[in-house]
């Protein structure tokens, strides 16, 4: 399959489509919009030139190396490609893959791949993003294997076979889901202890990342713990720094798929501000 040329009026429509409630979308659009605007897909899995901006024609190509001093990662390639990508990947075997972290031959997939975040995302979206990702053009491009200094888990948690969408209505919970099951914003923003979040300081931040600059960086504590962070910024700025990478009085580093989310709707920007108004304080260690 090839994937289709999106123009730009293409691209608004879908976002219309989701930025209405009652009109309904294909799941093609919804996926297009989750991929490319919410989940960020492109940030990890398209490789990045010397100068740390995506390399032309290899978007979702994989091969992006990911090093830290427990793991060093390289994303995999999730184009169409028979040989080196998930061309030949049945769409439950997708599915199982981004919500259970398991390959079709059974290995476990280890971090920096969410699949702790992403086992919350609904059949709808998760069913979504496998209509998008099978409109991408195959591109070959065999990527070398992520080698670990911690053990993978056999499993995440027990094997996830259904999950009911989330009622946007609702918007801190679905401010909620949003943040964890397709922005995965909590996987970054959450301790990591022994390569599992520590979900009781959900929000804490701390953790640290290789800037495609140069450099560690530490992922920032998100909940009002934290007296230099968002719970002194207004629900304009925090969606600023959402989408264009610039808090009140500086720069951030480009780690955040600022490229993608800038294309998020209002709609779903003022749910996850919503939610993270609800993140309970936790002290930065």
């Amino acid at each position: 399959m090839h994937r289709p040329v999106f123009k730009a009026a293409s691209f608004a429509a879908a976002v219309l489509f989701h930025a209405q409630p009652g009109l309904s979308e294909t799941p093609l659009e919804r996926g297009t919009y989750l991929v490319t605007a919410v989940a960020g897909c492109a940030n990890c899995h398209t490789p990045l030139s010397e100068t740390g901006r995506p390399i032309p024609g290899m978007r979702f190509a994989g091969g992006r190396v990911f090093d830290t001093p427990v793991f060093r990662a390289v994303s995999a390639n999730i184009t169409e490609d028979k040989e080196t990508g998930i061309g030949n990947w049945t769409d439950a075997q997708i599915i199982n893959a981004i919500r259970n972290g398991k390959r079709p031959d059974g290995t476990t997939i280890g971090p920096p791949m969410q699949a702790p975040f992403f086992r919350y995302m609904s059949d709808t979206d998760v069913q979504a993003i496998v209509a998008y990702l099978r409109t991408v053009k195959p591109v070959h491009n065999a990527v070398a294997k992520s080698t670990y200094k911690i053990p993978l888990p056999i499993a995440y948690g027990p094997v996830v076979m259904h999950v009911p969408d989330v009622p946007p209505g609702d918007k801190v919970a679905y401010g909620r889901y949003l943040a964890i099951g397709v922005a995965t914003c909590m996987d970054c923003h959450t301790p990591d202890v022994h390569g599992r979040a520590d979900m009781s300081r959900i929000g804490a931040g701390g953790n640290l990342y290789q800037s495609p600059v140069g450099g560690l960086i530490a992922s920032a504590n998100l909940t009002p713990g934290n007296p230099q962070g968002i719970a002194t910024w207004t629900d304009d700025q925090v969606k600023t720094a959402i989408t264009t990478g610039k808090r009140p009085d500086r720069p951030l580093v480009p780690l955040m798929p600022f490229d993608d989310f800038k294309h998020m709707t209002l709609a779903d920007l003022d749910a996850i501000v919503a939610y993270l108004r609800t993140l309970k304080p936790v002290r930065s260690e």
